[in-house]
C-alpha cells in the first residue's frame, strides 16, 4: 500500500487507487504525511483541519479524526504504517516506497549525485517527476495546507523541471527541451527562467525570429501584468541573439541552474559591462551621489545599466494605479521644480513618503517617478533598502550596488528611490553634499518611520499617506475589476472597500482574489470576506502577500517594549489612546505613543486623538487569541 500526495490525496495498491473524499480526516492525513517521520503538534493539526479559528471542541475532535483514520487504514489493509500519539502531537512513519513525496525527494537526491553523468541524472529526474499525478491535494479542503505547504512543494517540482530542461539543452537535445518548455512557459507565465530556456532552445535550433518574438511576448507580459522589466540575464540573452552571437558550448559542464540557483549564460560574461568587476565592494557610500560612480563607469551609452543585483534596478510601472491625485501632483511638482540657489554644500533634493505598512508608499513613489522621467535624463533607480527577510541593508552595501547600476550621467539629473528605509542612519551616508559643478540628484525615501531626525539634519519635504477615501477605493475597484462588474453592484463594491478599511494593500489583495473568480458576485464576496477578513485577505498561491503577514513583519521590527505597549493599546478600550495631558498620561506614556505613531502604527496624535486602523487592531487581537490558545496544555 502506498500513500499519494503529489496530486489528489489517495491510497494506491498496485494498479488500484482509492482517491479520498474531502473530509476532516483527509485534512489530518495530508498534514501528517507532509511531515512524515516528524512529530506534528496537535495545535498545528487542529489549524490544518479546521483553519485558524477552531471550534471549542477541536482537541477532542482531533482524537476522533485520528480514530477514523485508523479505521480507514484497517479497511484498506494498510500495514506497516501507523499514526502514533506522542507527547505534544502525532506522528506517522513512512518510507520512499510507501509515500510518493519521499520517493520524489529520494530520486532528486540520487540525481544530484549523478551530475557527472548527464544522461543518468536526466533519467533519474524524469523518474522523480513521473510521480506527480496532477493538482496538488486537489481533494484536501484545508486553507492552511494550501497556503503553507502547497507552494513549497510546487517549488520543489519547478526546480526539478528547470534542471531537466538544462540537462536537455546541455546534451544538445534542444528540440526535446522545447516540448517541455512550451508547456512550462504557458502554465507559469511569470517564471522567467523557463522563458530564458525556451528562448535559448529556439535560438539554438535556428529559429532566431521566433526566439525574439518569444522575448517580446514575455517582456510585454511582465510589464503589463507585473510592472517589471525582464531580468538582466534575459536582456543579455536578447542582446546576444540580436547580434547573432554564438552562445558557446551547450555541453553538460555549461549548465545554467545548479541546485535551483541561476548563473549567467556563457555569452553573458562577454556581454556584461567591463565595469561590473571594476567597482569595489568597499565603495564609500558618499561616492554614489557625489560622482563616485563615474570613476568606474564606461564612458557614453545609456545612463542606466541593467541592474547587477536584485536590490537595485529600473523603476517599474505600477499596474492600475489609482487615487492619490493630489499627493502625486504635489510630489511631481516638488521633484521637477528648479533647484534653489544655495551654498556650494547644499544637499540633494530629498522627499520623504511615509505612512503605515501597506498604505501605498512605494506605489506612489514609483508612479510619480515614471510621470517625471523626462526630468531625469541621467536615469532613475529603485533601491530596495531591506532584504526579502526584512533585514535592513547597510549604506555601504547599497552604495556599491548603485555604483554598479549607475553609469556616467553626463548632462541632467538622476533620481533614486530608496525604498523601505528602516531608520535615518541607514540613509544619511547616502546624502552627502553635492558638488556645485554637477547636476543635483533627487532622492525619494519611502519609509514606515517618520524620520524626523533625517529631515531635521538634511532638510527635505514630507508626504505622509493615510488610508484611501471612499472615492479612491471605489476607483481602485473600477480600475482592477472593470466597470461592468463593479457598476452592476455598486453598493456591494463600496461595502467591500469598507471591509478592507480603505487600506490599499488589502484592496489589492482582494481584487487579485476576485479576478481569479470572475463569476463570483460582489454581494456574495461581501458575505465571504465579512466572515473573516484577515484570514481571507491573503493570496493562497503567494502566502507572503497577505494583510496578516504585512502587519506581522511591521510589528517584528518594533522594539519588544514598543510591541508590548502597542498590543496593550490595541486590545484595550479607545480611551487608552486619548490625550489626557501631562498630569495623567495613562498606562502608556505619550512618548511611547509618539514612537508608535512615528512607526506608522498609530494615526494622527496630539493635538487630536490617536487612532489605530481597524484592520491592524483586529490583527493584534486575533494574534493574541491564537497565542493564548497555544499556551494552553495539549
Amino acid at each position: 500500500m502506498r500513500f499519494q500526495l503529489l496530486g489528489p490525496l489517495a491510497l494506491a495498491d498496485g494498479p488500484d487507487t482509492v482517491v479520498l473524499q474531502p473530509s476532516k480526516p483527509a485534512n489530518l492525513l495530508a498534514a501528517l504525511l507532509l511531515n512524515a517521520n516528524s512529530t506534528v503538534s496537535a495545535e498545528y493539526l487542529q489549524r490544518a483541519v479546521w483553519g485558524e479559528e477552531q471550534p471549542a471542541t477541536a482537541r477532542a475532535a482531533l482524537q476522533t479524526c485520528v480514530l477514523r483514520l485508523r479505521r480507514l487504514f484497517a479497511k484498506h489493509g494498510v500495514t506497516g504504517t501507523a499514526i502514533e500519539a506522542v507527547p505534544g502531537g502525532y506522528r506517522i512513519t513512512a518510507e520512499p516506497p510507501t509515500l510518493d513525496l519521499l520517493g520524489f525527494r529520494d530520486q532528486v537526491r540520487r540525481a544530484a549525485g549523478l551530475d557527472r553523468d548527464p544522461e543518468a541524472e536526466l533519467h533519474a529526474l524524469r523518474d522523480a517527476l513521473a510521480l506527480w499525478q496532477g493538482a496538488l491535494l486537489a481533494n484536501v479542503r484545508s486553507e492552511v495546507l494550501h497556503r503553507d505547504e502547497v507552494p513549497r512543494l510546487a517549488e520543489e517540482r519547478l526546480r526539478a523541471v528547470e534542471r531537466v530542461c538544462d540537462l536537455l539543452l546541455g546534451l544538445g537535445r534542444c528540440g526535446e527541451a522545447l516540448v517541455d518548455l512550451w508547456t512550462a512557459t504557458r502554465v507559469y507565465p511569470g517564471h522567467e527562467r523557463f522563458h530564458e530556456q525556451l528562448i535559448e532552445a529556439l535560438y539554438r535550433t535556428g529559429r532566431q525570429s521566433q526566439a525574439l518574438a518569444e522575448y517580446r511576448r514575455v517582456k510585454g507580459f511582465l510589464l503589463e501584468e507585473l510592472g517589471v522589466d525582464p531580468s538582466p540575464s534575459l536582456r543579455r540573452l536578447e542582446l546576444s541573439i540580436l547580434r547573432g552571437e554564438d552562445l558557446g558550448s551547450a555541453g553538460p559542464d555549461a549548465s545554467r541552474v545548479i541546485r535551483g540557483e541561476t548563473v549567467p549564460l556563457p555569452a553573458a560574461a562577454a556581454a556584461a559591462p567591463a565595469s561590473s568587476e571594476a567597482v569595489p565592494v568597499t565603495t564609500p557610500a558618499a561616492a554614489v551621489l557625489a560622482g563616485g560612480a563615474s570613476a568606474v563607469a564606461p564612458a557614453g551609452g545609456a545612463a542606466l545599466a541593467p541592474a547587477a543585483v536584485s536590490g537595485v534596478g529600473p523603476v517599474p510601472a505600477v499596474p492600475h494605479f489609482t487615487g492619490r491625485t493630489a499627493e502625486a501632483a504635489a510630489l511631481a511638482a516638488r521633484l521637477t521644480e528648479p533647484a534653489a540657489a544655495g551654498p556650494e554644500d547644499h544637499r540633494p533634493l530629498t522627499v520623504l513618503v511615509s505612512g503605515a505598512p501597506g498604505i501605498g508608499k512605494s506605489a506612489l513613489a514609483q508612479h510619480v517617478a515614471r510621470l517625471v522621467r523626462d526630468a531625469f535624463p541621467a536615469g532613475q533607480l529603485l533601491v530596495r533598502m531591506t532584504r526579502a527577510d526584512g533585514e535592513p541593508r547597510t549604506a555601504d552595501e547599497v552604495a556599491a550596488e548603485v555604483a554598479l547600476a549607475l553609469r556616467e550621467p553626463g548632462e541632467g539629473r538622476a533620481l533614486l528611490i530608496l525604498d523601505d528605509v528602516v531608520d535615518a542612519d541607514q540613509v544619511r551616508p547616502l546624502l552627502p553634499p553635492v558638488s556645485a559643478d554637477g547636476p543635483e540628484p533627487a532622492v525619494v525615501v519611502t519609509s514606515r518611520m517618520g524620520l524626523g531626525g533625517l529631515i531635521a539634519t538634511h532638510g527635505g519635504w514630507v508626504q505622509r499617506l493615510t488610508a484611501f477615501t471612499d472615492a479612491e477605493s471605489y476607483a481602485l475597484l473600477l480600475a482592477t475589476l472593470g466597470a461592468e462588474r463593479v457598476e452592476a453592484e455598486p453598493r456591494a463594491a463600496r461595502r467591500l472597500a469598507v471591509l478592507c478599511g480603505h487600506f490599499p494593500a488589502a484592496l489589492r489583495i482582494l481584487t487579485a482574489r476576485l479576478l481569479t473568480r470572475p463569476g463570483l458576485r460582489l454581494a456574495d464576496a461581501v458575505d465571504w470576506l465579512g466572515d473573516d477578513p484577515l484570514a481571507r485577505l491573503t493570496l493562497t498561491d503567494s502566502p507572503d502577500h497577505s494583510v496578516t503577514g504585512l502587519f506581522d513583519r511591521a510589528l517584528d521590527r518594533l522594539d519588544p517594549r514598543l510591541s508590548e505597549a502597542f498590543t496593550h493599546l490595541a486590545q484595550g478600550p479607545p480611551e487608552l489612546l486619548a490625550d489626557r495631558g501631562p498630569e495623567d498620561e495613562g498606562p502608556v506614556p505619550e512618548a511611547v505613543r509618539e514612537q508608535l505613531a512615528d512607526a506608522g502604527l498609530l494615526e494622527d496624535g496630539p493635538p487630536g486623538p490617536y487612532r489605530i486602523h481597524d484592520l491592524l487592531r483586529a490583527h493584534v487581537r486575533r494574534t493574541a487569541r491564537i497565542r493564548d490558545r497555544r499556551t494552553e496544555k495539549v
